[in-house]
């Protein structure tokens, strides 16, 4: 893997840290959402309804980082199901780092959810290493949430009625002490967290591939009002797939680094 932006200097032969790379804001700076997302040339989001056929050695070795380094990863419950979701994982060369942060072994899951309409039988709620939360409305059906919880679940609620609320999401999870949040998806549950200014940080995997057909975007649902500006952060290459990641203009000073000054160490 290389560094294409920033510049490099003269440590290009240097190998790239990943950690170092995708590294969050300190914590007092408060909780921070970082998005990682896929897309083909074409700007298709899956192919066959799903995103690993994009994917890359390489960008897996990011996703597995970027896991490791978030406190709790963000999904919508179509994700969940599309992709056959699991808990997440410790790894061992994080151990240490993790806790001396303080974080658990492994990342907790958080889905979002309407109607509660999941497999509380599924791996993601019974076996999770740290405890899978669900994320719904006040409007959500009773049993469901006693199922869930019955499963191992915390059920936390995140908006009125229906709907779960984005801003409100991120608000109860760094209640909860997690604060350096990881959403996973899918485009139409990120569009929903562009929409409400959410979103800080946005890592997309360009992939080197066209697809063509009807899939989605990376964000495909309501609109932004104003559109929001990010600057170019990072830009790594691997096999001909380009691994960027931008921050939203106004959070930039969250990470105490100019875009053109940020640099990766080994």
């Amino acid at each position: 893997m290389q560094q294409l932006f920033p510049p490099p200097g003269p440590d290009a032969a240097t190998p790239v840290d990943l950690v170092d790379a995708y590294a969050y804001p300190p914590r007092e700076e408060g909780p921070y959402l970082r998005a990682n997302m896929v897309s083909s040339l074409d700007g298709a989001a899956t192919h066959d309804g799903a995103s690993a056929p994009l994917s890359s050695p390489a960008d897996m070795r990011i996703f597995g980082t970027l896991r490791a380094l978030a406190d709790v990863i963000v999904v919508g419950a179509g994700t969940v199901r599309q992709e056959g979701y699991r808990p997440g994982r410790a790894r061992p060369s994080f151990a240490e780092r993790r806790a001396a942060d303080g974080q658990p072994p492994a990342p907790a899951i958080a889905v979002l959810s309407r109607r509660l309409d999941l497999d509380f039988s599924a791996p993601l709620f019974t076996a999770a290493l740290t405890p899978t939360l669900v994320l719904t409305g006040t409007g959500a059906d009773a049993g469901a949430r006693a199922a869930a919880e019955a499963a191992g679940a915390r059920v936390v609620t995140a908006g009125d009625g229906d709907g779960v609320d984005p801003v409100r999401v991120v608000r109860e999870l760094a209640a909860l002490g997690l604060s350096r949040l990881l959403h996973e998806g899918g485009p139409r549950v990120l569009a929903q967290f562009a929409a409400a200014g959410v979103v800080d940080e946005l890592c997309l995997t360009l992939a080197p591939l066209t697809v063509g057909g009807g899939a989605p975007r990376i964000m495909d649902g309501p609109g932004v009002a104003d559109p929001t500006r990010f600057a170019p952060v990072s830009v790594l290459e691997e096999d001909g797939f380009l691994f960027t990641r931008y921050v939203e203009r106004r959070r930039l000073g969250r990470l105490r680094v100019k875009p053109a000054e940020t640099q990766v160490t080994a």
